[in-house]
């Protein structure tokens, strides 16, 4: 099986899950579909498809949506099983990944009309 997602790729979530993670849902399979579903979430979330621009965005704005991306999608893996990770370890992580997302979102929705996003 391949990466499907576009924003980023299964080695990139994986780094971010780190260490604890569920075999079952830290895979390509599991992170593929997160990853469809962030990309969309983003997408309908700012009002701009960057899905379909991504090409022909610069390395600034491809970063910003690797950075959401990449944390919605291991808030998912974690949150399908944290077990391995214990409540405190998980609930951190899970915070952590949170404001990372939050940020790259905000960010997007600020510049979605911008120079810098539009023109990118």
């Amino acid at each position: 099986m391949a990466d499907t997602g576009i924003f980023a790729t299964t080695a990139e979530v994986q780094r971010k899950v780190g260490a604890g993670a569920s075999a079952t849902s830290n895979v390509e399979a599991y992170i593929n579909q997160f990853m469809t579903e962030a990309e969309s979430l983003i997408n309908v979330t700012t009002g701009v498809n960057y899905s379909d621009t991504y090409s022909s965005l610069n390395a600034d704005v491809k970063g910003i949506l690797k950075m959401a991306a990449s944390a919605k999608a291991a808030m998912m893996v974690i949150n399908y099983d944290h077990t391995g990770f214990g409540t405190t370890q998980a609930q951190t992580s899970l915070d952590v990944l949170r404001d990372e997302y939050s940020l790259a979102m905000q960010q997007l929705k600020d510049k979605k009309g911008s120079d810098f996003v539009t023109g990118a």
